[in-house]
């Protein structure tokens, strides 16, 4: 068998894949737009592939989503935009399944007017011969704030380090830590499920989905923590 270029006109892979925003928003709203009215995809065996990268536009995001099952408000549809597009200057495609992930997290996660703790920058130091560090800078209801703290490794200092931020009243303690590769090769994405726990037993979870495991474990648990204070203020009132 001659293996087909997926770059060959007509009958190659990518004839009928569209990435850029322009193109994915006028082959949804007409297929002729940007392909021959005389030939369809599968009069050639291949079907008609939005793909998710750095060129994507809302609308196809939107699209590919709705199909899916998933209604993003404006500003949850922004946000998975650009994680999207942070995947794809990285030269990484973004398939169906890193998408779902993504819009899992992003959907799930708590409004941002009623978050206590905003992460605003992790930057993280490790090695064989020194002690793996990591500072974290945030907003902690609406101050902010930067502590630096090690670890057993990369991910431990940057928990340790956002359990930090945290006023000495807060007790929030870790009770769940779980990750898992959602796509193959060196750079998949990663998941990472995170439980907390407050003194009063009281427990959620939250996850997150990126390339880099420290900033999903961040992310994640910083998500839980918001949640849990959200919990907290409403039992309070």
């Amino acid at each position: 068998k001659v293996k087909i270029p997926i770059t060959a006109p007509i009958v190659g892979e990518n004839a009928f894949s569209h990435e850029s925003g322009i193109h994915s928003h006028g082959i949804i709203e007409n297929s002729k737009t940007f392909e021959p009215g005389i030939m369809t995809p599968e009069m050639v065996g291949h079907k008609r592939r939005i793909v998710m990268g750095k060129h994507t536009g809302k609308h196809a995001v939107a699209k590919v989503l709705e199909e899916a099952g998933y209604r993003p408000s404006d500003e949850q549809l922004q946000e998975i935009l650009e994680r999207i597009k942070e995947l794809g200057d990285k030269g990484k495609q973004v398939g169906n399944i890193d998408l779902q992930t993504i819009a899992d997290v992003v959907i799930g996660d708590v409004a941002k007017e009623s978050q206590a703790v905003v992460l605003k920058e992790v930057s993280v130091m490790t090695g064989n011969i020194i002690t793996p560090t990591a500072t974290v800078k945030a907003l902690v209801r609406g101050k902010e704030k930067v502590l630096a703290n090690t670890g057993v490794g990369p991910v431990d200092a940057a928990v340790n380090a956002v359990q930090g931020l945290l006023d000495s009243d807060t007790s929030i303690h870790l009770c769940d830590f779980r990750i898992e590769a959602i796509s193959g090769g060196a750079d998949a994405l990663a998941e990472v499920v995170i439980g907390v726990e407050d003194d009063r037993g009281r427990r959620v979870s939250a996850r997150s989905a990126r390339e880099d495991i420290v900033m999903a474990s961040v992310e994640a648990l910083v998500s839980a923590i918001n949640r849990l204070m959200l919990l907290e203020e409403a039992a309070a009132r």
